[in-house]
């Protein structure tokens, strides 16, 4: 049988696929910290690059490596620090990953740090050899809780106690603790832990940076975790994850494993044991397997890169050089939308938003339609106007409402969508009535879709999308109660280079508004991500993000949510009408903690809307450990309710105060798009 015709080449092909095409999407942990920022070509961002060019090429056979490059006030300082299992060459690989990506996560940040699956990066304008900086820790947490809580306590207690004794007693080269526990429970057999500090640490210091990391995980029995701080980190799993090949290389003792043979175990002398034919052909399948998979996965990416390069730098010059025919195409002549919607009737109103009231119509072909008209005073030119709609238009996803077309006479604008049979997502969870048509089912493929729709809005239309007024109302469901994003209205197209706006105009609603946003007019796709996952925890629960009676106590949904999340009894926010569904309590519950990961009070934390994307589609990647978000809302239990943002510069809390608006309104100061391309 030839090679290629083994059934086991292929399996491990697609296994390697598969996993290096999750690697590749799944985003890595950072912090980019407030010790301000620099510009671009400066002295810092030069001396920046430098440095972290440098990390990787100097990279010590240990895998660490510190560095400070510049004088002062433009010194950058900064280390890399590579897991011990790792060759020299997958090290150097990581660190450079990792540098891409804190230069893309916390752009012009002097100070920010990265954990990558195999790595950790991080930089400051400040002092950090030997020195423990501000940075908070980062929780990575296997949800999959174990049975017998209180004796997996123990028993990882006392792994991670020996390892700590280890890595805090190593040499100046490598301070790292590693091995196993043998258990005899019937739901594992073993407790497999990691712990490292960076070799600078003095043997106090990093005994002290583990026990810090240890309270991460004390008070949960989750059967694998991650505690990444910027200069120490434990993990711990039920199955083996560390390469003990390599870490036998560097003369590591291993806890709980057996030292290695002292001569070769063949008969002759070879590493042939008998009876093994097989070895040698699963050596050469996995060496021909790897280098393929790694080939295949470098190619996708490189295509699908420039295939969305192509897209964003062409996306403004599609509507710019599109021919008068192209636009007057999508035009309906006013005085049919007049006919089809009988002259605005009220009796054919489906709503009213800030930008105008939206009625339903019928065309002279029989097609139903849902005409927006905008408000008069929207202060857009005819052409604007076109190319706005010529861009929109060119949004093509199931998970979006399909612009048809406009029409224009005098100061009248109008917008015409396909018409959406079930209305709006809110009219169906928040009625005590509705609700019940929609179980757990209908809700997840709900949150899915939503999730698919930012996310093209975001990475994969010809235009860098942020809604700004993602809410329940704001999601309509067709007959077979799929979800499709509507109201562009507020809607800012970034360009190429763009990552974050600033406004001094808050639109959208609060509630669903980040708190970067409402208070300080900053947004970006992170504010999209925040306004999903108000969504997702109202899906889930079946309430809006308005104060909810708590005893003696109003809280918000998010605060709420946290609470009981973190006293292990989020069941409790899961929707009544949802407890006949037992077998999904599960999922329920991680789109809760997904929720939770979305709606955290720094920007810089929430997921992308790629990675809810893969979380979503898989159950078995690990999610964060979510920090308490902050609630901000105005109620209408008063005109000036409290928004509260916890400090992290100080002990307490800083308060501040908005006029108030009636739950779900809309705060509209602007009546158009602005348009700028990607």
């Amino acid at each position: 049988m030839s090679l290629w015709g083994n059934s086991k080449v292929w399996m491990i092909l697609l296994i390697l696929l598969i996993y290096f095409s999750s690697w590749a999407t799944a985003q890595l942990p950072y912090r980019c910290t407030s010790n301000g920022n620099y510009t671009s070509n400066s002295t810092y961002s030069a001396n920046l690059n430098a440095l972290l060019r440098s990390l990787s090429v100097n990279m010590s056979d240990y895998g660490f490596r510190n560095a400070s490059v510049g004088q002062s006030p433009n010194t950058v300082n900064g280390l890399a620090l590579c897991r011990a299992d790792r060759t020299l060459q997958l090290c150097r690989d990581c660190v450079d990953s990792a540098t891409r990506e804190v230069l893309q996560s916390c752009p012009n940040q002097r100070e920010a740090a990265v954990w990558h699956e195999f790595c950790t990066l991080r930089y400051s304008n400040d002092a950090i050899y030997r020195t423990q900086i501000d940075i908070p820790t980062i929780l990575l947490a296997n949800e999959r809780n174990v049975t017998n809580g209180a004796r997996f306590r123990e028993e990882r207690a006392t792994l991670v106690s020996e390892l700590m004794n280890q890595a805090a007693n190593g040499g100046s080269q490598l301070k790292v603790g590693v091995g196993s526990r043998s258990v005899s429970d019937p739901e594992y057999s073993a407790i497999y832990a990691l712990v490292q500090c960076t070799p600078d640490f003095s043997s106090q210091d990093c005994w002290s940076c583990l026990s810090e990391a240890s309270r991460g995980y004390q008070t949960y029995t989750f059967q694998g975790f991650r505690v990444l701080l910027p200069d120490c980190n434990i993990r711990y799993e039920l199955s083996s994850f560390y390469n003990e090949t390599r870490l036998r290389e560097l003369r590591l003792p291993i806890v709980g494993s057996p030292p290695p043979p002292t001569s070769p175990p063949g008969a002759n002398g070879n590493n042939t044991r008998p009876g093994k034919k097989d070895d040698n052909t699963t050596i050469l399948i996995i060496g021909i397997a790897v280098p393929i998979g790694v080939a295949l996965i470098l190619i996708a990416c490189a295509i699908i890169f420039i295939r969305r390069r192509m897209k964003r730098s062409n996306a403004y010059e599609v509507a710019e050089t599109a021919d008068i025919s192209n636009i007057e195409s999508l035009q309906y002549d006013f005085s049919s939308i007049r006919a089809a919607t009988n002259d605005f009737d009220d009796a054919n109103k489906l709503g009213q938003g800030g930008f105008g009231a939206v009625y339903k119509g019928k065309l002279q072909t029989g097609e139903e339609v849902a005409v927006k008209r905008l408000s008069k005073d929207s202060g857009q030119g005819n052409m604007e106007f076109k190319n706005e709609v010529l861009l929109v238009a060119k949004l093509q996803h199931r998970n979006l409402v399909r612009l048809l077309g406009f029409s224009m006479e005098g100061t009248e604008r109008v917008l015409v969508y396909e018409f959406v049979q079930n209305a709006s997502l809110d009219q169906f969870i928040f009625d005590p009535v509705k609700r019940s048509q929609l179980d757990w089912d209908r809700r997840y493929k709900i949150i899915g879709g939503i999730a698919k729709g930012i996310l093209y809005l975001h990475e994969d239309s010809r235009l860098m999308i942020i809604h700004r007024d993602l809410k329940a109302s704001n999601v309509l469901l067709d007959g077979d109660m799929n979800p499709k994003i509507a109201d562009f209205g507020m809607a800012r197209l970034f360009k190429q280079d763009e990552t974050q706006g600033n406004t001094s105009k808050i639109v959208g609603t609060y509630g669903y508004m980040s708190p970067e946003y409402a208070m300080h007019g900053q947004y970006s796709v992170k504010s999209d991500v925040f306004s999903f996952g108000v969504l997702v925890l109202e899906i889930v629960s079946g309430q809006r993000n308005v104060c909810i009676q708590n005893g003696e106590n109003a809280e918000d949904l998010l605060t709420l949510t946290w609470k009981n999340w973190r006293e292990g009894t989020a069941a409790n926010m899961i929707d009544p009408v949802l407890t006949n569904g037992a077998g999904f309590v599960r999922d329920m519950l991680r789109c809760m903690h997904m929720g939770l990961l979305c709606v955290q009070e720094n920007a810089a934390n929430r997921p992308s809307m790629a990675s809810v994307a893969l979380m979503l589609s898989s159950s078995t990647i690990t999610l964060p450990v979510p920090a308490e978000p902050s609630f901000y809302m105005a109620s209408r239990y008063g005109p000036t309710y409290p928004m509260v943002r916890n400090s992290k510069e100080s002990n307490s809390s800083e308060r501040l105060f908005r006029t108030g608006v009636s739950e779900g309104s809309s705060v509209n100061d602007v009546s158009a798009t602005e348009l700028y391309p990607r």
